[in-house]
């Protein structure tokens, strides 16, 4: 096991993998820009090191600076986190060439992924089933184009091959706009990916978004970790996960799990991932496979009793995956509620200093939060502040917790989205379980024109 590691990332998943380093007795190196030298994350690392100025392009983006740091400090590996560079294959390539250990994938795995077009052709390989769409970019002939759609059927779904995050996607309900939404998406890809190819799928009406966590290790050992629902999403951005997916049958979570597992062994992948699915109609459609640690791996740490990151810093390790499939069990059930520093339903952000910070306790209840009363809530990066989370013995046990732990949670100085979730925790749909990725968007048009 590593000595020492720099975390190149900050908030709430740096003080998470330092609180997995520090169990396992290993050092942290925590890199921060000027906004965040006061943070709790940079005073509790055992060495801190300054990498630029507040704007990320200027420290958290900042490549030369992270190795630079790493050099310093004789650090031995570097964990990226989510968001910043941890799905930069570029980034995991320079590390491994300055002699560090990348605590993820390999570069090439990232590289693999990150191409929509070439993750989905080695999904198709490995008999992980695809929504159905072009046999890969399209071309440039129009009459192919327009051939293509009509054999996906309308509405379709115009990606962009290196995009992300919801970004660079279309939806075209007819096939006199397909070629002007085609050759539109195509420059938005190449202005904002540097990647102008794009791809076609059908659009599915009502899917919930359902993904599966995976671990692998170098060794060709791979596992699942069962899987969460992740539809509560605004502008394909989730708002709140849970796991287990409710009323999603045993023997098809087995089976898909398997498969998520066994494409990890076929394509040699090493780490944590995500394979994120559109699921309709009990059938389920690959999207694509995030190769890093989750926003909301904590809802899986509590059904599964798996410490996600510190496995990943285990496989960064050269250790075999310490679980075998038959190890696992799925136990309760878990609630992530992501506490964002913006207006409830207008969703702008309320950067500012926080005046009071009252967490709530209690039986099955969790936070992950680098906050603190006093702290300066920076308007640099993003808004979220924190993760609640609730455990229980069912579904419903789960969401009472919830919302009692969201009427007892206290925030001042700033406006957080804790109304929306405790609306959330109210509603009739959520409560049933299985509403679609665009039922909040729904729900709150509806409410808008109400009000």
């Amino acid at each position: 096991m590593f000595e020492k590691i720099l975390i190149a990332n900050r908030g709430e998943i740096a003080l998470r993998i330092q609180r997995a380093c520090r169990e396992l007795g290993i050092k942290t190196v925590a890199v921060h820009s000027e906004a965040d030298r006061d943070a709790k994350y940079v005073k509790l690392a055992d060495e801190s090191v300054c990498i630029g100025p507040a704007p990320s392009s200027q420290s958290y983006l900042n490549v030369p600076a992270i190795i630079a740091a790493a050099e310093v400090t004789d650090a031995e590996a570097i964990h990226p986190g989510y968001g910043f560079l941890s799905e930069n294959a570029d980034f995991a390539e320079r590390v491994e060439s300055s002699g560090f250990v990348f605590i993820g994938p390999r570069p090439e795995s990232i590289r693999l992924m990150g191409d929509k077009v070439a993750a989905k052709d080695a999904m198709k390989e490995a008999k992980v089933p695809c929504v159905p769409g072009s046999d890969g970019a399209l071309p440039d002939d129009p009459d192919e184009v327009l051939r293509i759609a009509r054999d996906v059927g309308y509405p379709v779904l115009i990606k962009a091959a290196g995009g992300g995050g919801g970004r660079g996607m279309r939806v075209v309900h007819t096939e006199a706009a397909l070629l002007n939404s085609v050759e539109m998406t195509k420059a938005e890809a190449q202005s904002a990916f540097g990647n102008p190819m794009v791809y076609m799928e059908r659009y599915l009406q009502k899917p919930r978004h359902i993904e599966f966590q995976v671990l692998a290790d170098e060794h060709g050992n791979a596992i699942h970790l069962g899987e969460r629902d992740c539809s509560m999403q605004r502008r394909h951005q989730k708002v709140m996960e849970e796991a287990p997916a409710p009323g999603l049958d045993a023997k098809l979570r087995d089976r898909i799990g398997e498969r998520c597992a066994d494409a990890c062994r076929k394509i040699g992948y090493r780490g944590a991932g995500t394979f994120e699915f559109l699921y309709e109609d009990g059938e389920f459609f690959f999207i694509e496979m995030n190769t890093r640690v989750q926003v909301e791996h904590p809802v899986t740490e509590l059904i599964t009793g798996v410490d996600i990151v510190q496995e990943q810093l285990w496989i960064a390790s050269g250790e075999k995956l310490r679980y075998k499939q038959k190890d696992i069990e799925f136990k309760g059930h878990a609630i992530e509620c992501r506490i964002n520093a913006e207006h409830p339903y207008t969703f702008v952000p309320s950067p500012g200093r926080l005046t009071t910070w009252h967490p709530p306790g209690g039986p099955g209840i969790r936070v992950d939060s680098h906050v603190f009363a006093g702290y300066m809530v920076p308007p640099h990066y993003d808004s979220m502040i924190g993760k609640l989370l609730a455990y229980g013995k069912t579904r419903d046990q789960a969401i009472a917790r919830m919302r009692g732990a969201l009427m007892e949670m206290a925030v001042d100085g700033i406006l957080t989205n804790i109304p929306l979730h405790q609306d959330l925790m109210n509603d009739r749909a959520f409560q049933e379980g299985g509403a679609s990725i665009h039922y909040l968007e729904q729900k709150l048009a509806a409410e808008k024109a109400k009000a």
